[in-house]
């Protein structure tokens, strides 16, 4: 998929190179790995696990990725609600 932003924009990709800063820092250079299976394994099990469910996220207002999507889903259900009831 083409880039929104400009050639050598600093913005862009910014979310996605500091997932993989954290990535790196906080779990692959703390580990080794037998093999690329057993790291892709144990590197999709972190983000699943640990990475969506429990690190907190300034992004997301310091919750964890799932906690921050639970609130807006329950703040939109809210809304529908109230303009069904208008």
């Amino acid at each position: 998929m083409q880039s929104m932003e400009r050639v050598g924009s600093a913005l862009d990709n910014a979310a996605v190179e500091s997932f993989h800063s954290v990535l790196e820092v906080e779990y692959v250079h703390r580990r080794t790995f037998a093999t690329r299976a057993e790291a892709r394994l144990k590197i999709a099990t972190w983000i699943a696990d640990f990475s969506h469910i429990r690190r907190r996220h300034s992004a997301a207002d310091g919750k964890p990725p799932i906690t921050f999507e639970r609130i807006i889903q329950e703040a939109r259900t809210e809304t529908d609600q109230e303009d069904r009831a208008a």
